[in-house]
């Protein structure tokens, strides 16, 4: 059985939206947002605020815009 993920008690979320273009990146870069969900400029995600989501935020913080969103 899978481990099962449990549900961010305070609720917090980031939205994330990416402001550069990826075109000369590394392929890390690409490939970590993709695993963030955006892809183009223009494109945001809401995601949960975690540890595992702020350390994608922090290899890429000359691509993309984080707001802080409470729920």
């Amino acid at each position: 059985m899978g481990a099962r993920v449990k549900a961010d008690p305070t609720g917090d979320r980031l939205e994330v939206s990416q402001v550069r273009s990826s075109i000369g990146t590394k392929p890390n870069h690409r490939a970590t947002l993709k695993a963030l969900g955006l892809g183009r400029i223009g494109k945001s995600n809401n995601l949960p605020d975690r540890p595992e989501i702020r350390g994608m935020i922090a290899k890429v913080p000359h691509l993309v815009k984080v707001v802080e969103v409470a729920e």
